[in-house]
């Protein structure tokens, strides 16, 4: 039977190490509430000592209260020439509400004799009586080894004796930490069977690996398979330089793969959503690759790959999407084949007959030549399919739309649309201003089109990318436009290819109210052709 492995997470101290990553306080309390619900053991909640956020963020956490994970506090050992009593960071974690703090210290002999400039000796004294004095305030400490992979192999014997300094003072568990992201699987994996065996078979033993080889989750398997019993990673994998072990990735192979119970089952279908509303409260699109959560992790573009889905999902799926709380997603394109395009109407609730399918088929052909793309605007490709299966109604006949953009002398810029269309026989004429030309034309047309159909009103657009096609035709080249819209619970993304950026992205402006109005009639039905991400997308304001 599998030991139990413990889960900790550093995304909110480690994580926040990474370019761009910033939360608040306020925001760190929510994504710590986010983990719990996932079922992590040990949140790392910050460096109080560190700045007045971080303090901040402590005070916050004293009033919560978490099912099931503890909280930890993270600190430095004492500093060079001073007693720990009597150490600034160290009183602040002795004075922390938190019952378990994890401190850091020097195992290298080149930080010691580069960086702290600390004489070995020095450095044991000052592992040994910060863990004591912390041990001695009530506290439990759990103590990461920095740079150890490094320091044994620059010197096993010293590096072990800063372990047994550890172990001997009180340390609940050590850490080995990969800081550098220098080592690869086979050197992590005999590194922690002898540090286990070294520590007499029983202790404690942690894992903490940064991917600068893109082997952060790697090690971090191949030190639970030979002892580690707790995996420090952050979640999305997000910190410093190239980033820490994906602890997503962690859970999902330990779970699926490994035979580790490491969260319940009605859990680990959180996966998904948890890794998703983590990067919108980071305000990061999530990376469609990633494994087990990405949009793509589960994606079939292949008319093959689409045949043996259908047969038996195992044929080209390494599991059930499901089980992460991911789902099977069927991409069509000038590859695809005509199970792709059953699929794509049977899950919008479209009847296509062969004849109707084999015109998609060619459409498809044709639109990718031109530069469109309906991997990423599936509401696109379903107003397509309800245009050959005869469902299809516009939702008005365009007359005219016009987009001025003028700056003045100071430069300031301001933008205009107007648009002229018809529904139901009745003309509208409206003008709008916006911070940029197709945001105006948004608010014209919703203007337009919101007094027949108000819950319209209700749809934001979310994501806007341009793509040059052909950058050798300089400002003549062709322009693709991909707009991600929600209503709030459901994020579909539609598609416009033009020479005028302003006109591939009223194509796809208008697919996406029109996707709105015709898979949603009353924006409250389950909808078809959507793409259902677990969490709603970011609303992030982007020049449109």
């Amino acid at each position: 039977m599998n030991p139990t492995i413990q889960l900790y997470d550093a995304t909110l101290r480690d994580g926040m190490q990474g370019e761009g990553m910033s939360l608040t306080a306020e925001e760190k309390v929510r994504v710590a509430h986010h983990l719990d619900d996932l079922g992590i053991d040990i949140i790392e909640a910050g460096f109080p000592s560190s700045n007045p956020k971080e303090l901040e963020l402590f005070r916050l956490l004293e009033r919560e209260r978490f099912a099931h994970a503890q909280l930890a506090a993270f600190g430095m050992t004492s500093r060079r020439g001073v007693k720990s009593p009597d150490d600034e960071g160290l009183q602040i974690l002795a004075a922390c509400h938190t019952p378990l703090v994890t401190i850091v210290g020097k195992t290298w002999d080149l930080h010691l004799e580069k960086v702290v400039k600390v004489d070995r000796e020095e450095n044991l004294v000052m592992i040994s009586e910060s863990i004591e004095f912390l041990i001695r305030e009530g506290k439990r400490v759990i103590y990461d080894a920095e740079h150890f992979f490094d320091a044994y192999r620059s010197d096993r014997s010293y590096a072990m004796r800063c372990l047994r300094a550890a172990a001997s003072a009180g340390a609940e568990r050590i850490v080995l930490c990969d800081t550098n992201g220098s080592s690869l699987p086979h050197q992590v994996g005999q590194a922690v069977s002898e540090v286990v065996d070294g520590l007499g078979g029983s202790f404690p033993i942690g894992i903490h690996c940064h991917n600068d080889l893109e082997c952060g989750v790697a090690n971090s398997l191949a030190a639970v398979l030979n002892g580690a019993t707790q995996v420090q990673g952050t979640m999305n994998g997000i910190g410093e330089r190239t980033g820490n072990a994906n602890l997503v990735s962690i859970i999902g192979n330990l779970q699926t793969k490994l035979g580790y119970k490491v969260i319940s089952g009605e859990q680990l279908m959180r996966l998904t959503p948890t890794a998703h509303v983590i990067d919108e409260l980071l305000n990061v699109a999530p990376d469609p690759n990633q494994a087990f959560v990405g949009r793509n992790a589960f994606a079939h573009k292949g008319g093959l790959h689409v045949a043996g889905i259908r047969a038996d999902a195992s044929t080209f799926e390494h599991m059930e999407p499901e089980l992460v709380g991911n789902e099977r997603a069927l991409l069509v394109s000038e590859l695809a084949g005509r199970h792709t395009i059953i699929e794509k109407a049977a899950s919008a609730g479209i009847a296509l007959d062969d004849a109707a399918c084999a015109r998609v088929m060619d459409q498809v052909k044709e639109l990718e030549h031109q530069g469109f793309q309906f991997e990423a605007a599936d509401a696109s490709l379903t107003l397509l399919l309800r245009k050959e299966a005869g469902e299809y109604q516009p939702l008005f006949r365009l007359h005219s739309w016009r987009t001025i953009v003028e700056q003045d002398a100071e430069g300031r810029v301001s933008c205009e649309a107007t648009i002229k269309i018809d529904i139901d026989g009745e003309r509208y004429v409206r003008t709008a201003e916006g911070n940029g030309p197709v945001n105006a034309l948004d608010a014209a047309l919703r203007a337009a089109i919101g007094e027949v159909h108000p819950h319209l009103h209700d749809v934001e657009l979310v994501n806007y990318k341009v793509r040059i096609l052909d950058e050798h035709h300089g400002t003549t080249a062709t322009t693709r436009v991909l707009i991600d819209s929600t209503d709030g619970e459901r994020t579909w993304g539609t598609i416009g290819v033009a020479e005028n950026v302003i006109a591939a992205s009223w194509q796809a402006l208008v697919d996406s109210l029109e996707h709105a109005e015709q898979a949603h009639p009353s924006l409250g039905g389950s909808g078809s052709g959507d793409v259902a991400r677990g969490a709603p997308a970011p609303r992030q304001a982007v020049e449109r």
